[in-house]
């Protein structure tokens, strides 16, 4: 009940902000402005400070020792993909290893198709869950059953790069405080305007995003799709919770507040399927935006004390994103209204596209583009193709991540207490080769 009354609470100061005379059409220009400039700077230092030394992706990086690793493939529905999944996995430049396919009650082949790879790979072992019971436990029975401590967790429809897993565990081999990293997913699926959106997206945003943030302090979230955990920093946090939208977002914080470190390795690649329709769009970026509202719900009691005070950069951009989503949206309503009735003159707004404002927004969103996508072509040729679809991501995406904010935090804030968080297979389009 308190949890849900904070959130309420939240959601009005937020309008409240939002409505104040002379700051609306500012703050949701002025943000995106600003954080812009903030991920290009801690971007650019991250990578002249540790990302130009390493030797890059197709070179396997040195280690000071080859613990045994235990590779994890949750799998729910994935006959289809699960084979190239493991086939890259066996692939791996890591001479220890063990791989460990989880299948959820699948309600495919999934199963036998695992089973029939088990005398083609002798290091797979299969466990099969009698009904679907969500990707955390999935992760969960993964890990009980693994005999390493170092756990690589890469989805059922994912090809990781030869080289990943060593990249993947080199942090947690030298840095005993880091409990996860995470890695550098690239998107396969390209067919439509919106995959080769998500292309340009994943280059120029998330992964220059993941960059800043670990300059700054902390990460939001591990990648769902490729990261590799310590077990024994996930047996002191939880592992990963059952009720939990995003269990991928939830471990990071959970991971975080016990002081582990999140470290991101932009060199252990992974090739994955996006959805390339807009109702497949619409489903995960909903279910990204009240993922992470839950995972705020239920920690933000714990921010206040002053021995987290390292988060407290993370919550404050989290609280400024929401609050940008719901300007947002006021401002367009406002101006819609605005367009067909009389409005009071400190409710009007009369322009929603300002010319010098959003020529700037324009230029300034188009170079963290070139600066970050100068920074991944390392990891990816002919990239700077992405530029001529690049354009339309304000367009397109700023509108889907504000509505699915706007709705994704009320879903989280009355969500029944309790509830088991399942997994869909979501749509995926043309997969484009990987060379």
């Amino acid at each position: 009940m308190k949890k849900k009354l904070f959130g309420a609470f939240l959601i009005f100061a937020l309008l409240f902000l939002a409505m104040t005379y002379g700051i609306l059409l500012e703050f949701v220009f002025f943000y995106p402005l600003f954080m812009s400039c903030m991920w290009m700077v801690g971007g650019v230092y991250f990578y002249y400070h540790w990302e130009r030394h390493s030797p890059g992706p197709e070179v396997l990086p040195p280690l000071m020792d080859h613990p045994f690793v235990s590779i994890l493939v949750p799998c729910y529905n994935e006959s289809e993909n699960a084979a190239e999944t493991i086939h890259s996995a066996a692939r791996q430049n890591y001479p220890n290893f063990e791989i460990i396919a989880i299948d959820d009650g699948s309600r495919d082949d999934t199963g036998p198709m695992l089973n029939g790879l088990v005398a083609q790979y002798p290091m797979l072992r299969v466990v099969h869950l009698a009904k679907n019971q969500g990707k955390a436990m999935a992760l969960r029975m993964g890990a009980l059953v693994a005999r390493s401590e170092y756990l690589v967790c890469v989805d059922g429809d994912a090809v990781l790069a030869p080289n990943a897993t060593a990249y993947l565990v080199r942090p947690l081999i030298n840095n005993p405080r880091i409990g996860a990293v995470t890695g550098n997913p690239r998107i396969r699926t390209r067919s439509t305007l919106l995959g080769r959106v998500q292309v340009g997206e994943f280059s120029s945003i998330i992964g220059l995003i993941k960059r800043a943030q670990r300059v700054y302090g902390n990460i939001f979230t591990v990648s769902g799709v490729i990261a590799a955990f310590r077990r024994s920093a996930l047996h002191r946090s939880g592992y990963w919770s059952l009720n939990m939208v995003t269990e991928d977002i939830d471990v990071s914080w959970m991971l975080q507040l016990d002081h582990w470190g999140v470290h991101y390795e932009p060199n252990a690649i992974c090739w994955i399927l996006m959805p390339e329709t807009y109702k497949g769009l619409w489903r995960q970026r909903l279910r990204w935006a009240q993922g992470g509202a839950e995972v705020f719900l239920k920690q933000v009691g714990k921010i206040g004390v002053w021995r987290n005070h390292r988060m407290w950069m993370l919550i404050f951009d989290y609280c400024l994103s929401v609050t940008w989503s719901y300007a947002f949206a006021l401002a367009l309503l406002l101006w819609a209204v605005g367009l067909i009735l009389p409005l009071p003159s400190w409710l009007i707004v009369p322009n929603i596209l300002p010319r010098f404002w959003g020529l700037l927004l324009a230029t300034v969103n188009l170079t963290q583009s070139m600066v970050a996508l100068t920074i991944e072509s390392r990891y990816e040729r002919h990239l700077y193709k992405t530029m001529l679809w690049m354009v339309w991501y304000p367009f397109a995406f700023w509108i889907i991540t504000m509505l699915t904010a706007v709705v994704g935090f009320p879903k989280a804030l009355f969500k029944r207490p309790g509830k088991r968080a399942h997994w869909v297979s979501p749509h995926r389009g043309f997969r484009w080769k990987i060379r």
